[in-house]
């Protein structure tokens, strides 16, 4: 049995959950409202005020969907009471970021500003000139919406120049040595 899939995820205070058929699953919660389509074949019961994936067979690819599901309901549950963010880091000399309305602009040594705009549902906050810190309800357009920004100019190992995760470790390499 799944040691993650069998767990029951607790709704706090606040939430609503709603299943429909073919398992439509809506999450209503203080920070807004998600919506996602899971597994049919799993069955997701509401008792009380928890929720149970439980799986009909030990088929392989329905043991692997046991935990995901449970896992995804557990994520949406958690995004709509406090939501999640990530922690940007931005490391070299010029390098900078503007915030404009939506939008976002990034100067990263390029010979042009890198310039984005925000998605639906997330948020991103600017402390100083040099850390971003992106906001949201779901996990994955977080996640997403983070690693396009830390895309834009990744850190490199010689200076630790460019975007990185706030708790990112960057293992740093010896430059070149001169003659001797």
């Amino acid at each position: 049995m799944s040691r993650i899939g069998k767990m029951p995820i607790a709704i706090p205070a606040g939430v609503t959950v709603d299943v429909a058929e073919n398992n439509k699953v809506t999450v209503k919660g203080p920070k807004g409202t998600l919506e996602r389509n899971l597994a049919p074949e799993l069955s997701i019961k509401i008792e009380g005020a928890e929720i149970i994936v439980e799986r009909p067979n030990d088929l392989k690819r329905i043991k692997s969907l046991h935990g995901l599901t449970r896992t995804l309901l557990n994520n949406m549950v958690v995004g709509v009471t406090n939501g999640y963010e990530k922690v940007l880091e931005i490391n070299g000399v010029g390098y900078r970021a503007a915030k404009q309305g939506k939008e976002l602009n990034l100067t990263l040594g390029y010979s042009h500003p890198v310039i984005m705009i925000d998605p639906e549902g997330i948020e991103t906050v600017l402390e100083g000139q040099n850390k971003i810190t992106v906001k949201g309800i779901d996990k994955e357009k977080v996640g997403q919406y983070a690693a396009e920004i830390r895309g834009k100019r990744g850190p490199e190992p010689y200076k630790g120049k460019g975007i990185k995760y706030a708790d990112e470790v960057i293992r740093r390499k010896v430059g070149k040595t001169g003659k001797k």
